[in-house]
């Protein structure tokens, strides 16, 4: 945890009237489909400023998010494709200890410092693998980034397991080496 936020988090109970414990307490009993109406609820309700009402929230739904139901949801429906996914995790996850696997509504972010990759079901036989590989050359398999706009610099599709190759592999590692 950062310094800063660490400082904000010991904070909390002079400059709120509660702990980070507290709030997320109260924070379970209620249920909000946005971010911004959390925020929005503790401000209101509660007079919180809103730099402490967003760091509470965000620290209550990372704590709360389950990771295994956000990747499930992905691929309901698409449960063909997890050995796709499956098998990208494990490569990433042998870069390197530092290696994050983050799970969002609609894919998971593959962070080192930075993101590095990003897996996403694209439809129902496609996974879109987008990588940040900055000066690379476009090929016929490294793709313009397509649908993930500046997230990333490249895009490779993904329909079977075996093509996650060595080339691709490669592409992964070099992904990963920049991304500190």
């Amino acid at each position: 945890m950062d310094k800063a936020l660490q400082t904000m988090i010991d904070n909390m109970p002079e400059k709120t009237g509660k702990s980070l414990e507290q709030w997320k307490a109260l924070l379970a009993k209620k249920s909000f489909s946005k971010h911004s109406e959390w925020v929005n609820f503790l401000k209101k309700e509660f007079g919180v400023t809103h730099g402490f009402a967003n760091t509470i929230v965000q620290l209550f739904k990372t704590e709360n998010d389950n990771t295994e139901d956000l990747v499930s949801n992905q691929y309901r429906g698409k449960e063909n494709l997890l050995p796709i996914y499956n098998e990208l995790i494990s490569v990433v996850k042998a870069f390197g200890k530092d290696v994050k696997i983050e799970p969002k509504k609609g894919s998971v972010s593959i962070i080192r410092k930075r993101q590095f990759a990003l897996i996403k079901p694209a439809s129902k036989t496609r996974i879109d693998l987008g990588l940040k590989l900055k000066d690379k050359p476009i090929t016929k398999r490294l793709e313009n980034s397509g649908p993930f706009g500046t997230m990333c610099t490249h895009r490779v599709q993904i329909s079977e397991v075996q093509e996650i190759n060595k080339e691709l592999k490669e592409w992964l590692k070099e992904a990963y080496t920049k991304a500190v």
